[in-house]
């Protein structure tokens, strides 16, 4: 019997794949860390749950359903495996495990549709209870019905800022406020390129219009300057305004976050090539228009390779299972091919609008106190990462890893990474991606310590 092809995440893209790839005859095995398919963005509530699509996907409510139906059409042909994390590469195939079973899955070909996650900024203080990043936020209120808090300050940067407080709002919780370091004029530079989405852009702007009603304060260009609290919680947020003066927001919790970063771990442990994008300032696996990577049996879809949302993951899925038929010589429309490129291509003007309207402030990385924890599961702190870059010389961040731990804890840098790098080229005076990215190891994930193999 022949290895089948696998599918990872099973959110937008990994749908569309594994749909693209079943109507072309295949039955894929489709791999999924959430016990209910949907990915981060069209997270399910759990099944007694019955919050209304609306108030758990505002706009994009009618997506969520159809990509959720067209799911649930698929299931019975083919191998769906939720609540299974992969964690790890070996000769014979792909590790995962579900509870504290490990799999050993063989395949012919991978379609990693990994996704993004938070893109966090350390800052003092961010280290209190109570403090969340927005997809975690968004997890409580989605997964959990939970509010992170009764007064929430939502911090940061990017359309999620406003996606999660606009959700916290219509779940009868009002945020004290919404801080942007992203100014108003940034925005408006890159409106030209979200233009490509007007549909969108009239969404966002509905959100901030109903905060506003409800009245809760949307600040721009702020800088933030501590989080406050006690050791049982957050008490308030210290910032900046536009003009540099020095205010304070009480609340009982901060959800943060500075848009995304690519999931990106499983294909560096499959030794794909990676590339800078400068756009984003991050680290990609490097693609070709379709989805292959440098690796012939492995390709990429959706924002676990480039940041262009949801519509865009749908349409890569579906682009990368094409390229993987196409690679198989199994007949392909080339209209097909060309149409889903040409959405991607809106999509992609419309990514490059949203990462100039909302940069990654690196600036605040650089700037950070000496005694900042930037690497919570090490307590490492930016001093200790000054340390690495001067005293110890590292030009490099896998040399400031092993010599001062940032990035060595159980999220291997998912949290940490950006920032300690943004540090350590400060340190040094030279651009960011001369420091490198911090290179990843099996697993990829925390295991159980009664974990075994089976058959």
């Amino acid at each position: 019997m022949a290895e089948p092809v696998i599918v990872v995440g099973a959110g937008p893209a990994g749908t569309r794949a594994a749909q693209r790839l079943l109507q072309a005859g295949l039955r894929p095995v489709v791999i999924d860390e959430n016990e209910r398919q949907g990915g981060q963005i069209y997270r399910r509530q759990p099944e007694n749950f019955i919050r209304p699509a609306e108030k758990l996907y505002g706009t994009e409510a009618a997506r969520a359903r159809a990509l959720h139906a067209d799911f649930e059409s698929l299931r019975p042909h083919i191998d769906y495996r939720p609540g299974t994390t992969v964690w790890g590469v070996a000769d014979e195939g792909l590790l995962s495990v579900r509870g504290s079973a490990i799999t050993v899955q063989p395949f012919s070909a991978i379609i990693i549709a990994s996704g993004a996650t938070d893109r966090i900024m350390p800052l003092p203080g961010w280290t209190t209870p109570g403090v969340y990043s927005l997809g975690a936020s968004q997890i409580a209120l989605k997964a959990q019905a939970c509010a992170i808090g009764g007064t929430p300050v939502f911090m940061g940067t990017g359309p999620l800022l406003y996606l999660v407080a606009w959700q916290y709002l219509r779940a009868g919780v009002t945020p004290a406020a919404v801080l942007d370091t992203s100014s108003l004029a940034t925005r408006l530079r890159g409106l030209r390129g979200m233009m490509s989405r007007a549909r969108v852009v009239v969404n966002g702007v509905r959100y901030m219009a109903d905060l506003m009603r409800a009245g809760v304060k949307l600040h721009a260009g702020i800088t933030p300057q501590r989080i406050e609290g006690r050791e049982d919680g957050v008490t308030g947020v210290l910032w900046q305004d536009s003009r540099g003066r020095l205010r304070r927001t009480a609340c009982d919790a901060v959800g943060t976050g500075y848009g995304l970063r690519a999931e990106t771990q499983l294909a560096d442990l499959l030794k794909c090539d990676f590339m800078f994008d400068r756009r984003f300032t991050q680290w990609r696996p490097q693609v070709d228009l379709d989805g292959r990577t440098s690796r012939q049996d492995v390709y990429l879809a959706g924002d676990g390779v480039l940041l262009r949302g949801a519509d865009a993951a749908e349409a890569a899925g579906r682009l990368a299972a094409c390229a993987l038929l196409q690679d198989r010589t199994l007949p392909v429309a080339t209209d097909e091919i060309e149409g889903l490129r040409g959405v991607i291509a809106t999509m992609d003007r419309f990514a490059g609008g949203l990462a100039g309207a909302f940069p990654w402030p690196a600036h605040l990385a650089a700037a950070l106190p000496d005694e900042t924890v930037v690497c919570r599961c090490e307590n490492v702190t930016a001093g200790d990462i000054r340390h690495a870059a001067t005293a110890l010389d590292s030009p490099e961040i896998n040399r400031a890893k092993a010599l001062m731990r940032p990035g060595m804890g159980r999220c291997q840098g998912r949290m940490c990474g950006l920032a300690a790098a943004e540090i350590l080229a400060a340190a040094r005076g030279v651009p960011v991606e001369q420091v490198g990215r911090i290179r990843t190891a099996a697993p990829l994930k925390p295991l159980p310590l009664d974990c075994r193999i089976t058959p």
